[in-house]
């Protein structure tokens, strides 16, 4: 990989998970309210947990940009053909933890946070994104990782996080898909 390709990369897959996202902000109240079983989130709940989760990442990203930026090291003996932005094994995972972000409180989850500002607080969160990868173009990346214990990958570097971002929203995706199929099929 280069890093233009990683950025590339990057960006394209922030633009269409926090695009899908945004859609499910239009969708009917009931869809939203729909609750698969006693323990599971509704579409409202899913979509303020991806937002509590991806403001804190890029709190930890914008924090490591930082430091990176301020380090002196040269990145010239990277090996950037060696490099990939997530194993597998994190990229195809579909029961990670709900970790990051704090618990959902006890009070209506609406109430707490309107579905608008759940909206535009991700619209917030992709342009941070955004503006990490443009601070970040000539390799800075790498010279920061952020540990993740809770999903057993260790440490991942400032794109690796951002990828993993990215990957998390489409985790949300497939749960708020998966809601709404179950609730299509029992008003059909």
């Amino acid at each position: 990989m280069t890093v233009d390709s990683i950025l590339k990369t990057v960006e394209k897959e922030a633009i269409s998970t926090f695009s899908l996202l945004d859609g499910w902000f239009d969708e009917e109240q009931a869809v939203l309210n729909y609750r698969p079983q006693a323990e599971a989130w509704n579409a409202h709940e899913i979509l303020v947990h991806a937002m509590l989760t991806c403001t804190n990442l890029m709190e930890e990203v914008e924090k490591g940009s930082a430091c990176a930026l301020e380090c002196t090291d040269e990145n010239e003996a990277f090996d950037w053909n060696q490099y990939t932005l997530l194993p597998k094994e994190v990229t195809e995972a579909r029961d990670l933890p709900y970790y990051y972000a704090a618990p959902l409180p006890d009070a209506k989850v609406e109430d707490v946070f309107p579905i608008d500002n759940v909206r535009v607080s991700l619209r917030a969160q992709l342009l941070k994104c955004l503006e990490q990868l443009d601070k970040l173009q000539n390799g800075e990346g790498v010279r920061y990782k952020i540990f993740h214990g809770d999903f057993g990958i260790g440490d991942l570097d400032l794109y690796q996080n951002l990828y993993f971002l990215t990957q998390y929203g489409k985790w949300q995706l497939d749960q708020l898909r998966h809601n709404k199929r179950e609730y299509l099929s029992l008003n059909a």
